[in-house]
């Protein structure tokens, strides 16, 4: 088989870099650690792992594949990138179970007012929420519905709406499923998409207001695209019943924070759980830290220690098929940014 050089920038470890070159090794590897050696090497580069940039792309004479380290690319794409002729591909697929834990960690927080009792705990508050009318209604004895009863959320009475019924989106809607909840999504391209077996429907986006007109918690897992940014303003939250959660763990520029908190502040929603912002960090300042009924994660949903061995077998199989001019794994359709 011919020498292909492949390109790595910004360079992986040591380690990484080890097992990559010990699969392929008729291969031509550069590990570019600075972005000279990247522009150095780009114009006998066949392939390039990471984050290609207009400077590197001008330089690629033999260029026919690029593979990006991330899921999301909308920091990545740019209109050089999308004329080009090579192919890019994402690292989709890493993240969908890992995520869809934390999903389901925020219903639970919610279902259960655990998201308030760890506020109470640190105020050394031993009280129900609920407080002294829990307490009161209690007393009425065995089979009534009391206010402790009603401060929690039964799931299965429950119905779920994801928005983006990818690899994430379908590993949430497991997860809601093995909890009795009634789970609906929409997707741009629903006829593509593979339904877990008990799903109630997948419709396309023009089915939105339905969706969010009918679900108690509504999760976003759409990738930030042209078609996404700005997707949740105050028109489509107005859309949400008032005693449904909003959870984020797509892409921050979906939701405009704003309009997140003028809904939360008239109580046109029950609540939120965020992972990601159109500003990250968010600031300090930011009126969201002070609502009891919002959860605020530092976009840490991706977090596990599965994730790098995922990320290692990802680029192992596409460098292998790209190798065997087999088509590869994850093509993103440059125009549309996933």
């Amino acid at each position: 088989m011919s020498s292909t050089q492949i390109v790595i920038h910004p360079a992986v470890e040591p380690e990484r870099f080890a097992i990559l070159e010990s699969k392929f090794p008729s291969a031509h590897w550069v590990n570019a650690v600075t972005p000279a050696e990247a522009l150095a090497a780009m114009p006998e580069a066949d392939a390039f792992l990471g984050k290609v940039t207009p400077e590197l792309l001008s330089l690629a004479h033999r260029l026919r594949w690029v593979q990006a380290f991330t899921v999301s690319l909308e920091h990545y794409i740019f209109p050089e990138l999308v004329d080009h002729p090579c192919v890019l591909t994402n690292a989709r697929g890493l993240f969908g179970d890992v995520i869809a834990d934390q999903v389901m960690g925020y219903i639970l927080c919610f279902a259960r007012n655990l998201h308030t009792y760890v506020r109470r705990q640190v105020e050394h508050r031993y009280e129900p929420v609920g407080g002294e009318a829990a307490r009161v209604n209690n007393a009425a004895g065995p089979g009534t519905v009391n206010a402790m009863d009603r401060a929690t959320i039964f799931l299965p009475d429950t119905t779920m709406g994801i928005v983006g019924f990818g690899a994430i989106g379908s590993e949430i809607a497991r997860r809601a499923l093995a909890f009795g909840m009634t789970v609906r999504a929409v997707d741009r391209y629903a006829d593509r998409k593979l339904t877990p077996e008990g799903i109630a429907s997948v419709d396309g986006l023009d089915r939105l207001p339905e969706l969010l007109a009918s679900s108690d918690f509504v999760v976003i897992a759409a990738p930030h695209t042209p078609e996404t940014e700005g997707l949740f303003n105050a028109a489509t939250l107005a859309q949400m019943r008032p005693g449904s959660y909003l959870i984020n763990i797509g892409r921050g520029a979906i939701v405009v924070l704003d309009d997140l908190v003028a809904a939360l502040r008239a109580e046109r929603i029950a609540g939120a759980a965020l992972d990601v912002f159109e500003v990250e960090p968010l600031p300090k300042e930011h009126p969201l830290w002070d609502f009891p009924n919002v959860i605020i994660t530092p976009h840490t949903a991706g977090y596990s220690p599965a994730i790098a061995a995922r990320h290692l077998a990802i680029l192992v199989e596409n460098v292998q098929r790209f190798r065997r001019g087999d088509p590869l794994n994850n093509v993103v359709d440059k125009s549309m940014w996933f």
